[in-house]
């Protein structure tokens, strides 16, 4: 697509994806490359702006992360953030030390007004720091401007060639005028006009699967969540019949909720869509049976999920394409972008297996935040009740039942989280969570119930508060809805003595339980 662009180089920070998110809230489209992208490639790309990411490492040590010096000649406007910004005094001259005191959460910073990037900054302002070292000497050309009681250079720049570096981070919500600061990076500094809005993302989208299928047969692998549901409804916009949905029930799903897929996707749903729905709960079952390790759980469902696809391509014949909801944090932790780990392989990204029996694997959404991928449905009609549809995981409750998977412990999560759910909805709250789910634990403990001694299974309810789902914060309950929740799970879901609710924020931990 013909679009501005700017890149972030991921040093290994903890905050990257978050680095793109906040450059994308200023309407300006951001990707994630490694610091070990070759810079002709970065100069294929013509960005107006790169941004260096934080890292955990020290600049200095010669097996560090590092980039050419060629990179901050090119005449692009750069950026760098916290390591980035000790790597870019490091290789243009300065210095970097370990500091004496290390400065880590929320700092007063002062800031230097005439600094492009802080003209509407607050002359004290809060930032967020993580760093053990710290920039001694700035390179030559450059100025300091920001500073705080410990830290001499909090910010640096050199107008001239448009070199930046900041020692805080302004991507995170601690930071409160962060997103200004990187707006005016983006915006002044890097010239972009801020027009990539999603009425235009969803046009061009539309547009560029219909030259790229051309004739061509698709599959869509449906599961009925909101990413797939707007790849859907994206692929049937741009290329009607020649789109089949197959929607695989594979017996990991919420209570009742293959059925109301089938409602809405079905024949007798608002969307003219060619639906298949493959009830292969037995099948997922056995090849499961036994499997304690969590990749392992969803490599097996990942490669199950291709092979009933690809079942269903050669009965309906010639199919070229094969259509998936995977979006960007899916990407992200599936460890193929930028630096990042791998967190868990995603079913649809990691869990992929080596051999796939189509032409190639269509991904629209591959580039948006589970926020964005909302507006994007919005965008093409897609009824509210939908958009905003509970997230679930492809691999569904294989993933929130710890340990091995079989029929009776889907049962029980079944019955849980629809208590669950049904509670929080009773309550008002089911607009105001990020995501909210019962998971069944392989903890078994001793209970009383009526006089008898019970040695049953723990359920652990999970609730967050996120936007764009790479972090998020355990979302604060009133008790007596927990309380509710605990005593209907106990005493209707049979196999239950016990229930927890999880405090435990992303990082360090994950949504999902595996």
């Amino acid at each position: 697509m013909d679009r501005e662009l700017v890149i972030v180089l991921d040093f290994g920070g903890q905050y990257n994806q978050l680095v793109a998110r906040r450059v994308r809230e200023c309407n300006v489209y951001c990707e994630i490359y490694s610091y070990k992208t070759d810079i002709e490639k970065i100069k294929a790309m013509n960005p107006k702006g790169i941004i260096l990411t934080g890292g955990p490492n020290s600049c200095y040590e010669a097996d560090s992360p590092t980039y050419a010096k060629e990179l901050f000649e090119m005449g692009i406007p750069v950026l760098g953030l916290c390591y980035g910004a000790q790597l870019m005094m490091h290789i243009l001259g300065g210095k970097v030390e370990r500091a004496d005191v290390r400065e880590y959460g929320k700092t007063e910073v002062f800031v230097d007004k005439t600094s492009p990037l802080f003209g509407d900054v607050s002359e004290k302002t809060i930032c967020w720091m993580s760093h053990f070292d710290y920039i001694s000497k700035i390179a030559p050309g450059f100025r300091i401007t920001a500073h705080t009681a410990d830290c001499p250079t909090a910010a640096a720049e050199c107008q001239e060639k448009g070199l930046y570096a900041i020692q805080f981070h302004p991507e995170v919500l601690h930071t409160p005028e962060g997103t200004k600061m990187l707006y005016n990076f983006v915006r002044n500094v890097c010239g972009c006009a801020g027009d990539w809005k999603m009425d235009a993302f969803v046009e061009n989208s539309i547009k560029a699967i219909r030259e790229k299928v051309g004739d061509g047969k698709v599959l869509c692998a449906l599961s009925g969540g909101v990413d797939s549901s707007v790849a859907a409804v994206m692929l049937s916009k741009a290329i009607g019949n020649q789109l089949t949905c197959v929607f695989v029930d594979h017996g990991l799903l919420r209570k009742n909720e293959g059925d109301e897929v089938e409602a809405v996707f079905g024949p007798d749903g608002p969307y003219d869509l060619n639906f298949i729905r493959v009830n292969a709960q037995e099948r997922f079952y056995s090849k499961l049976a036994g499997v304690e390790e969590p990749e392992r759980k969803r490599k097996i469902i990942g490669e199950e999920f291709i092979r009933v696809f690809e079942e269903e391509a050669k009965k309906i014949g010639a199919v070229d394409f094969l259509v998936q909801g995977t979006i960007y944090p899916d990407v992200v932790e599936s460890g193929l972008g930028g630096e990042s780990a791998v967190i868990k392989s995603h079913h649809n990204v990691g869990g992929l297996p080596d051999y796939v029996d189509f032409k190639e694997i269509i991904e629209p959404l591959r580039d948006l935040f589970k926020d964005e991928v909302r507006k994007a449905g919005l965008e093409m009609g897609i009824p509210e009740y939908l958009v905003f549809r509970q997230p679930f995981p492809g691999p569904g409750l294989g993933i929130r039942i710890i340990g091995e998977v079989n029929a009776e412990k889907v049962r029980i999560v079944q019955d849980a989280d629809a208590i669950y759910r049904e509670e929080i909805a009773k309550a008002g709250l089911d607009r105001g969570i990020g995501q909210y789910f019962a998971a069944l634990t392989n903890m078994r403990s001793v209970g009383v119930m009526g006089d008898e001694r019970t040695y049953d299974y723990a359920v652990a309810l999970r609730a967050v508060n996120t936007i764009d789902f790479m972090t998020a914060e355990a979302a604060e309950l009133p008790f007596e809805v927990l309380q509710t929740v605990m005593s209907r799970i106990i005493n209707e879901v049979r196999g239950v003595n016990r229930v927890f609710y999880d405090l435990t924020s992303k990082p360090p931990g994950t949504i999902e339980f595996e």
